[in-house]
């Protein structure tokens, strides 16, 4: 899958007649949260990732942060692979695509998912369905649901595993951009996650804060 996802991204890229806009991103947060679960053992965590999408509705990139265990060894860099098709129908908004998860220095083993997702207005719902390879264990099948509401840039959310994951965490932020004098500064974002037990072993509740910057790098 990898192979394949890397061929038509290069693919899409050589492709002159195709009009493109590549963006890079960076940004720091109080503490990396990935769908309900810690992935920096409660520091801040350090990403950064580029993105290309295409006029026609497909999009590729890339994504990292760091990621810590907790456990003295397990720490690294997660980075992650993207691509897919997102566009509207009438008022309403659809998009398919496949997500690769990678780490580095054994922090986890390698996840592959399918992405799907929908919306209408304040409404939007995604749906993964994925597979980890789980070290030398078997391998596991999930699912992964997500419903968002969002208002005057705020949001709730709430997510759920199936199959051979359970669990469920509950979101809600609110996020901006810092401008001044007309001149985007930098996106912030301020989040409170609940996880409940099935997903963490025991409930948690965090608050996450995050600044983040998009920047162009070319267009055609």
């Amino acid at each position: 899958m990898k192979k394949q996802f890397l061929a038509v991204s290069a693919l899409m890229l050589a492709t002159p007649v195709m009009a493109v806009d590549i963006t890079a991103n960076g940004g720091l947060n109080s503490e990396y949260i990935f769908r309900g679960v810690p992935q920096s053992d409660g520091d801040a965590a350090a990403f950064g990732g580029a993105d290309a999408e295409w006029d026609i509705g497909f999009f590729a990139g890339t994504w990292a942060s760091t990621v810590d265990s907790g456990t003295g060894g397990n720490d690294g860099i997660e980075y992650d692979l993207y691509g897919g098709w997102a566009g509207e129908v009438g008022d309403f908004t659809l998009g398919a695509g496949i997500t690769l998860y990678r780490y580095t220095d054994s922090f986890d083993d390698d996840y592959n998912e399918v992405n799907l997702t929908g919306g209408w207005s304040f409404l939007t719902i995604n749906v993964d369905i994925g597979e980890y390879e789980n070290f030398d264990g078997p391998d596991q099948d999930y699912q992964h649901s997500l419903v968002q509401v969002d208002y005057n840039n705020f949001y709730a959310n709430w997510g759920s595993f199936y199959d051979d994951f359970d669990g469920d965490y509950f979101t809600a932020g609110y996020g901006n951009t810092l401008s001044v004098a007309d001149t985007d500064l930098f996106d912030y974002s301020f989040s409170v996650i609940h996880s409940t037990d099935d997903l963490l072993g025991s409930s948690d509740t965090n608050i996450v804060v995050e600044i983040s910057k998009t920047f162009d790098v070319f267009s055609n």
